[in-house]
C-alpha cells in the first residue's frame, strides 16, 4: 500500500509529517510518497537522524500557504504539494493522500481533481471527537457552512459507513444537532431533515441531539451544517483545554495537592489521553472518490502517523465503495418513496 504524504503541510512541517511518515512505515508497514521540497526534507531527515527507508519523494517547487485563497491558489499553484498529491491520487500511483496543509485548499482540490461520489457534490470533513464515553463522529466540521436536507443525509449515510468500516462499531447510532430533541424544534430545514433521516435506509438514526448532550457520547454519529459542526468542534476544543489547565492548577496549588496528583497520576495519564486530539489522527474528506485525510494543522509526529493510519483502514475497508453502494441504496430508496407519491397523486 502506498500512502501519499504532504511534507510541507502544517505548522511543524517538514519535520513533524517526515517523523510521522518514517514512523508510520515501521509501524503499519506503508510505503510512503513524499511530497515537498526535496533538498529541504533530506536535510531535516540527516539532521534529525530520520531514515527515509520506505519513503520515496517526490520533489514540489510550491507549496500553499494558509494564507493563499483556496480555489486561486489550486488553479495557480500546480506544482504545490496538495495538488501535485491530489493528481497523483487521482491518476492511481498512491492509495490515498494525507495532508496538514490548508483545509480550504485541499477541500476545493479534493472536489475539482480526485471528484466525488456519485450523489455527492462537495465532501464533508469528518472528525472523531473525543466524549464521555466514547469518541464520535462529527460533519460537517467546517467545509460546508451551508446544506441542504439531501447534504444532511448524506452525512448521516457516510458517517455511518466510516464508523462501520473503520472504527470497527456495529450499527452505530446517528443524531442530528438541534436546539431541543422534539421532531418539532429547530428551523424548518432541521425539521424536514429530521422527518427524512427518519426513513433514510441503512442507519440508525436515534432523532435529533441537543448540543449539551453531544460531549456524552450516547451517539456515534453527529451530523450537522459545517457553520455549526465548526463552532462545536472548537467550543468542544476550547473547554477542553481550559479544564485541563484548572485540573494542572489545582493539583499544583500546594504540598497537600501535589502529593494527591502523585496518587492519581495514572488516572489523570489516561484522560489526557482520551482529551488529545493526535491520537485520532486526522479527519477525512467523506465523499471523496479515493480517501483524502486532513491532519490538523498543528499536528506533530504522532498525529501525522495516526493519519496515515487512518488513511490505510480507509484503504483495507474500501471504505469509498462501501459509502457508493449505501448512497446509491438511498438514492434508489428516495426516487421510489417520490415516484409513489406522484402516482398517488
Amino acid at each position: 500500500m502506498q500512502i501519499i504524504v504532504d511534507l510541507m503541510g502544517g505548522d511543524n512541517a517538514p519535520l513533524a509529517p517526515l517523523d510521522g511518515a518514517a514512523q508510520a512505515v515501521k509501524e503499519y508497514g506503508v510505503q510512503i510518497i513524499g511530497l515537498g521540497d526535496e533538498a529541504l526534507i533530506r536535510k531535516t531527515a540527516a539532521d534529525n537522524h530520520i531514515s527515509l527507508d520506505g519513503i520515496r519523494l517526490v520533489h514540489c517547487s510550491e507549496n500553499i500557504e494558509m494564507c493563499d485563497e483556496p480555489a486561486r491558489a489550486v488553479r495557480q499553484k500546480k506544482d504545490s504539494t496538495i495538488v501535485v498529491g491530489l493528481n497523483m491520487l487521482k491518476e492511481g500511483k498512491g492509495d490515498a493522500f494525507v495532508s496538514a496543509g490548508s483545509t480550504g485548499a485541499l477541500h476545493v482540490g479534493t472536489s475539482l481533481i480526485v471528484r466525488t461520489l456519485r450523489g455527492i457534490k462537495r465532501p464533508a470533513l469528518a472528525t472523531l471527537i473525543p466524549a464521555q464515553k466514547k469518541p464520535y463522529l462529527l460533519l460537517d466540521a467546517g467545509a460546508n457552512v451551508e446544506c441542504r436536507v439531501d447534504m444532511l443525509e448524506a452525512f448521516a449515510v457516510m458517517g455511518s459507513c466510516y464508523m462501520q468500516r473503520v472504527e470497527g462499531r456495529k450499527d452505530p447510532a446517528v443524531a442530528l444537532v438541534n436546539n431541543g430533541a422534539e421532531e418539532s424544534k429547530g428551523t424548518p430545514l432541521l425539521r424536514e431533515a429530521h422527518q427524512q433521516l427518519k426513513t433514510t435506509p441503512g442507519i440508525r438514526f436515534v432523532g435529533n441531539i441537543e448540543p449539551r448532550d453531544v460531549p456524552s457520547g450516547s451517539a456515534d454519529v453527529v451530523v450537522c451544517d459545517g457553520f455549526t459542526g465548526n463552532v462545536v468542534l472548537k467550543l468542544t476544543e476550547g473547554v477542553a483545554k481550559m479544564i485541563m489547565g484548572m485540573i494542572k492548577e489545582m493539583f499544583l496549588s500546594g504540598l497537600t495537592t501535589k502529593l494527591a496528583y502523585l496518587l492519581l497520576r495514572g488516572p489523570i495519564a489516561g484522560l489526557k489521553k482520551q482529551m488529545d486530539s493526535e491520537e485520532y489522527g486526522g479527519a477525512p474528506f467523506l465523499g471523496a472518490r479515493q480517501p483524502v485525510i486532513k491532519a490538523h494543522g498543528s499536528s506533530k509526529a504522532k498525529g501525522v502517523k495516526n493519519a496515515i493510519r487512518q488513511a490505510k483502514i480507509c484503504v483495507e475497508n474500501d471504505l469509498c465503495g462501501t459509502m457508493q453502494a449505501a448512497l446509491d441504496d438511498v438514492a434508489a430508496a428516495n426516487a421510489a418513496a417520490k415516484a409513489a407519491g406522484g402516482a398517488e397523486e
